[in-house]
């Protein structure tokens, strides 16, 4: 599919559709441009194709939340964590879809025998670092949930002792066919799931489905100069898949938080410090802390105004994924003016004032101007 071919477009839906008028659009595209009732038609075998690549996407919600926050270059892997798992391929998108309608597939879009293997789903999580933490990179360990193989039966399914028997209602084939109408009806078999052959007696914990829900852990390295909203990726940290299909992938989202006194602007660091009249007016050389807490000198020039910005080159944050390069610290001036005065303070002021008015007497209407 085109790049900026969007999945709601092809689907004819907007962004707030629910599951429901999901299937429902995807039914009435599919119907249409199915091959079976397009022979010979590319045009429509690939429209088909993109409609049962879009419905994939959106009916899953983790895809459909990446993909609304980050488009098609998330699903397909571009940038900092991307989905690189692929689609798991249109025909049992097709089959499960038109199961509930007609009980089984429709013209021949199943796979034609025993369930194949199913990669596992994907998950996201979120990690929160601090600014000196996404300074200098650091490895984070993430908690959550997600489907693993039974503990108990070992992904078996069945309780110690117990072993699996060819299935009754398919003899074996894990599928059941028949016919209706224009449609020709072939499903994978409900009572063994398209395996062929049924548990004897279920494992207790994942009532003889080999999988379970647990708890897992991660470590994940969070690299230097990281930014607010990347999304790394961990391969196999999703869910597990069924027969063998192998794990999903875990995407970690992260959040750089804020600091009390460095603002980030991409690349660069911004810190403001406050000023008195005589050190903007005559110049200064001003000792601060990075963000490692190291002292540095910036020099303030004479004259500086109110919001002048001096720049200290590399003292920002790295730059992601070019090692050695970093941003540079932007010091803003920012002008203090005392609320409160001695009786010295004061007079000197004062005395400063008038110099001021007496030097500008002495000049013409354009050096006053124009000064």
């Amino acid at each position: 599919m085109a790049k900026q071919e969007d999945y709601y477009s092809v689907l004819g839906v907007n962004r707030n559709a629910d599951q429901n008028e999901l299937k429902s659009a995807y039914r009435k595209m599919a119907m249409k441009y199915h091959p079976d009732r397009n022979p010979g038609n590319p045009e429509a075998e690939e429209k088909f194709k993109t409609i049962n690549e879009a419905f994939e996407v959106l009916s899953d919600p983790q895809k459909r939340q990446i993909y609304d926050n980050y488009g098609a270059e998330g699903l397909n892997g571009a940038g900092a964590g991307g989905f690189h798992g692929g689609f798991g391929g249109f025909e049992d998108i097709f089959s499960s879809v038109f199961g509930d309608m007609f009980g089984g597939s429709f013209g021949g879009a199943s796979t034609g025998g025993r369930r194949r293997a199913q990669r596992g789903g994907d998950l996201k999580e979120e990690v929160e670092v601090t600014l000196e933490e996404a300074y200098d990179g650091i490895e984070k360990e993430v908690s959550y949930t997600r489907v693993d193989t039974c503990s108990t039966c070992h992904g078996t399914g069945a309780q110690e002792g117990s072993g699996r028997k060819t299935c009754p209602t398919c003899r074996g084939s894990g599928v059941v066919q028949f016919s209706q109408g224009f449609f020709s009806m072939r499903q994978s078999c409900p009572d063994c799931g398209g395996q062929g052959s049924i548990v004897e007696k279920p494992c207790r914990d994942c009532k003889g489905t080999g999988r379970q829900r647990s708890k897992a852990k991660f470590t994940v390295k969070i690299p230097a100069g990281v930014k607010e909203g990347v999304v790394l990726r961990v391969p196999n940290g999703g869910d597990i898949g069924t027969n063998d299909g192998g794990y999903g992938d875990l995407y970690i989202q992260t959040h750089v938080k804020k600091h009390k006194i460095f603002q980030r602007d991409g690349d660069d660091l911004v810190l403001e410090i406050p000023l008195s009249y005589p050190q903007a007016a005559l110049g200064a050389a001003i000792k601060i802390q990075n963000i490692k807490k190291e002292e540095i000198q910036v020099v303030i020039p004479q004259g500086s105004q109110h919001g002048r910005v001096v720049t200290v080159d590399g003292e920002g944050m790295p730059v992601l994924g070019k090692a050695g390069k970093k941003g540079n610290l932007r010091v803003v001036v920012n002008l203090e003016v005392p609320k409160k005065l001695t009786p010295r303070q004061k007079k000197l002021i004062e005395e400063l004032g008038q110099a001021f008015e007496e030097e500008g007497q002495k000049k013409s209407l354009f050096e006053k101007i124009f000064g």
